[in-house]
């Protein structure tokens, strides 16, 4: 049996996985960052791009002569894909299923906090002013969420299960889905956008979908909508969105940015309505191991001839089905 070699894409300050032992002892295992990928390609079968945000193996790709298989430990593939990876027969495979039921707890936490008004509450509690109100009936709040992978189903099942009204925006409408009852055309995102109280994106970053909420879309919002981003910045339009949080006419839970960091002269840092968290809606305790865990079972699988997955449709941008 011929033993893979597998490159381990990091940087400087990023922990290895775990697992990292174990993978040595079913492969020959070298080690690269985005200035050294190219000397460490060439005949590898396997990149693991445990450096999630490195865009490096499309300068690095000329080396990658052997190259079989490569694996993101992340969710989305947005940041590894371009035309000759895309054109290749080059197997990806992604972090499906890890993050599903921490970015699930995650929304819930945001729908909880907007519609309790725990934000007000506790900033209430630092002025020390003891003010009484009333706050809104979670069941029975419209949700629509765009984007209908494992990580969508996830969250409607949960918000579903505390009595949320729950739909899904995808590319094929239907009435009878398990997880959304009904999904929506994304391409006419506007025209469901009306009556929602909720708005998730959580769709992949693919050409179809960066900018999906754009002006427009977020004009058809009715007055309080809340805006929870926990897919990827660009699929929103971040100037439109922050005029509508400064107009306050609608508020956002917001996890990810057109430019992270975020920069500290944006406007979103100081607005009433804007809740930040530094892209982490899926990063609980242990995430890192469970990763880890996860490539270690896929190379199992590899080394025995088999081929792991589910794989990414590289054209689409994401896992089908």
């Amino acid at each position: 049996m011929r033993v893979p070699t597998v490159v381990l894409l990091t940087a400087d300050g990023v922990a290895p996985p775990a697992d990292l032992d174990a993978v040595a002892q079913l492969a020959q295992v070298r080690t690269a960052t985005a200035s050294t990928l190219a000397e460490e390609l060439p005949g590898a079968d396997v990149l693991l791009v445990w450096d999630i945000f490195s865009d490096a193996l499309a300068d690095a790709w000329q080396a990658a002569d052997t190259l079989r298989w490569v694996h993101v430990a992340a969710a989305g593939v947005d940041k590894i894909l371009f035309d000759d990876l895309r054109d290749s027969d080059v197997l990806v495979t992604n972090a499906r299923g890890v993050f599903d039921g921490p970015i699930a707890e995650y929304v819930l936490a945001c729908v909880l906090v907007r519609d309790k008004q725990l934000h007000l509450t506790h900033e209430l509690q630092r002025r020390r002013e003891w003010r009484h109100r009333e706050t809104t009936r979670v069941a029975g709040r419209r949700v629509l969420i765009v984007g209908t992978g494992g990580i969508g189903r996830a969250i409607a099942r949960m918000l579903h299960a505390v009595g949320l009204d729950v739909r899904g925006a995808g590319r094929t409408p239907r009435d009878d889905d398990p997880d959304f009852g009904a999904v929506v055309d994304s391409a006419d995102l506007a025209d469901h956008l009306p009556d929602v109280d909720h708005l998730v994106m959580v769709a992949p970053l693919t050409d179809a979908t960066r900018g999906m909420l754009g002006a427009r879309e977020l004009a058809a919002l009715p007055d309080g909508a809340h805006v929870i981003n926990v897919g990827r910045g660009a699929l929103l339009d971040q100037s439109a969105l922050t005029a509508e949080i400064a107009a306050g006419r609608v508020e956002a839970h917001l996890d990810v940015f057109d430019t992270e960091p975020l920069p500290d002269d944006d406007p979103l840092w100081t607005l009433p309505g804007a809740h930040l968290s530094p892209h982490m809606s899926g990063d609980v305790v242990g995430w890192r191991d469970e990763l880890s865990a996860q490539f270690l079972d896929h190379l199992r699988v590899y080394r025995d001839g088999g081929l792991p997955g589910p794989a990414v449709d590289k054209h689409r941008g994401y896992v089908s089905g």
